[in-house]
């Protein structure tokens, strides 16, 4: 009979442990909706770069012709 009840006084004080911090827990938690919007400022600088290379004939086809392009 008195482990029986000293069982009970274990079960219940680890319930109670349990449920405490559970309820501490509980207090630390908040999520707020911000009163601005989020604002994200992306500087993003692309630069290309166009290498080519041409031989000599279409070199001077494109010297001779020059404003077709």
């Amino acid at each position: 009979m008195k482990t029986m009840i000293k069982r009970r006084w274990v079960i219940g004080g680890r319930f109670l442990a349990i449920f405490g911090a559970a309820s501490a827990l509980v207090a630390c938690v908040q999520v707020d909706t911000p009163d601005k919007p989020i604002e994200i400022n992306l500087n993003i600088n692309i630069k290309q770069e166009i290498v080519y290379k041409l031989d000599g004939d279409a070199k001077k086809l494109i010297e001779q012709n020059g404003d077709i392009f």
